[in-house]
C-alpha cells in the first residue's frame, strides 16, 4: 500500500524558509536540537491534511499560546496571532510572503498555499457573496487569511475568522484522517472520549488492550465511563486480574496513559496519518522496543503513515531495532541548524544501525 506522503516541501512556514523531505517511510521518528523545527513539521503535516482546516489552524496557535496583544486584543482576549505561522513572524500589516507546503504521494489535498490579503464583502448581480481584494498601501476592508487548495479558495477574516467565503463552485474536501498527539496527550484521559468512541465494539478494542500488557498483562478490559457527548467528563477504567473492580487508568501512571493515548489514536487513523509530538514521554525505556513493534504492525495492518518527534536516545535506539525487523519501513530524519537554515538528514535503516551500535550522535 503506497503511504500518504512521500516527499513533502515546506516553504515560508514558521522556522522554515524553505525544508524539502524527500524519501519518507511509513514509520518516520524526527530528531534534533531544541528550536531545529521538528514540531514545526509535525504541525506543517497537519495543515496540508486537513486542508488547512480552520479549527485545526486555531487548534495549532491555542497550543502554542500565540495570542494577539495590543488594543484589538484587549478587547477579544482570546484573537489569535496568525502572523506566528509566517516564516519570521512578521506582522500582518506587512503582507507576509505566502506560506506553501505540498507533497508527494497519496494525500489530498496536495498543497495548501496560505497569504495575507486585505477584502471586503461584495455580492454579485445574482445577490452571491463574494470578497473583493484590495491592493493599495492603504488597504481597505479586512485583513483575511487567503486559503488555497487543489478544491478552491476560501477566506478568512483575521478578527472573525468565522466570517468567510469559498470563492469556488465545489466546497473543500475533507482531507485524509490525521490524528495529533501532543507531548502531554495522555494527562488526561477525559480528552481521549470521541477517539474511544470511534473505536467502541470493535476489534480495535482488544488491539489497545493488548498494547497496554506492555506496562501490565494482567489488565483484561477498557472502557470509557461518564456522560455522552465531547463535552462531558468521562474517565478511562479498566479491569484488572490484581484488582477486583474497576480502576481508573490514571491509577497505573503516565507511562500506562501515554501508550493509551497512543495506540488509541493510532487504531482511530486506518488509511491516515498519526502525529506524535515527542513520542517517549511517559514511556520507560524497557518499554519501548515493544512499543515500537506494535506501532510498526498496527501502521502496516491499517495503512497508516506515522510522524514522530524525540528527544531520546534510548528512544532511537528502540526504533532502530524495531525497523531492521520491517525493513523499508522505519525512517530516520535528523535536522540540523546551519545560520538561519534548517538542513535535514535521512538516514536508512542500515545508517541507523550503524549509529546505534557505534553510539553515534544521531540526536
Amino acid at each position: 500500500m503506497p503511504i500518504k506522503i512521500s516527499n513533502v516541501t515546506i516553504e515560508r512556514f514558521r522556522t522554515f524558509r524553505k525544508l524539502h523531505l524527500h524519501g519518507l517511510g511509513r514509520v518516520n521518528l524526527i530528531v534534533g536540537k531544541n528550536n531545529t523545527g521538528k514540531s514545526s513539521i509535525l504541525e506543517a503535516v497537519r495543515v496540508l491534511a486537513t486542508g488547512a482546516a480552520l479549527d485545526e489552524l486555531q487548534k495549532i496557535l491555542r497550543d502554542r499560546e500565540e495570542y494577539a496583544t495590543g488594543p484589538k486584543a484587549e478587547r477579544s482576549p482570546r484573537m489569535l496571532r496568525y502572523s506566528g505561522l509566517f516564516h519570521g513572524c512578521p506582522e500582518i500589516s506587512e503582507r507576509p510572503e505566502p506560506f506553501v507546503i505540498s507533497a508527494d504521494g497519496g494525500i489530498h489535498p496536495n498543497e495548501v498555499s496560505i497569504r495575507v490579503g486585505w477584502f471586503s464583502r461584495q455580492h454579485d448581480e445574482q445577490g452571491n457573496l463574494r470578497y473583493e481584494e484590495h491592493h493599495t498601501d492603504e488597504p481597505e476592508g479586512a485583513a483575511s487569511l487567503a486559503i488555497t487548495t487543489s478544491d478552491g479558495t476560501r477566506i478568512h477574516r483575521i478578527e472573525n475568522p468565522r466570517m468567510s467565503t469559498f470563492l469556488s463552485d465545489r466546497r473543500p474536501k475533507t482531507g485524509v484522517p490525521c490524528f495529533f498527539i501532543g507531548p502531554h496527550s495522555g494527562e488526561n484521559t477525559a480528552k481521549l472520549g470521541m477517539l474511544w468512541d470511534g473505536i467502541a465494539l470493535s476489534d480495535s478494542e482488544q488491539e489497545v488492550v493488548d498494547a497496554l500488557h506492555i506496562i501490565d498483562p494482567q489488565i483484561s478490559k477498557v472502557n470509557m465511563v461518564g456522560g455522552e457527548g465531547s463535552r462531558m467528563q468521562r474517565t478511562a477504567y479498566v479491569r484488572t486480574e490484581a484488582i477486583p473492580n474497576p480502576v481508573p487508568l490514571r491509577l497505573f501512571g503516565d507511562g500506562m496513559n501515554r501508550l493509551f493515548a497512543i495506540i488509541l489514536a493510532l487504531v482511530n487513523s486506518r488509511s491516515g496519518l498519526l502525529l506524535v509530538d515527542e513520542f517517549e514521554n511517559g514511556l520507560h525505556y524497557s518499554t519501548q522496543i515493544d512499543t515500537w513493534h506494535t506501532v510498526f504492525r498496527l501502521a502496516q495492518t491499517l495503512d497508516t503513515q506515522i510522524f514522530a518527534t524525540t528527544h531520546s536516545w534510548d528512544t532511537i535506539s528502540a526504533f532502530q531495532k524495531a525497523t531492521a525487523e520491517s525493513p523499508d519501513t522505519g525512517v530516520l530524519l535528523r535536522l540540523s541548524r546551519r545560520g538561519d537554515e534548517i538542513v535535514p538528514t535521512v538516514f536508512a535503516e542500515e545508517e541507523v544501525a550503524i549509529a546505534t551500535r557505534e553510539r553515534i550522535e544521531v540526536r
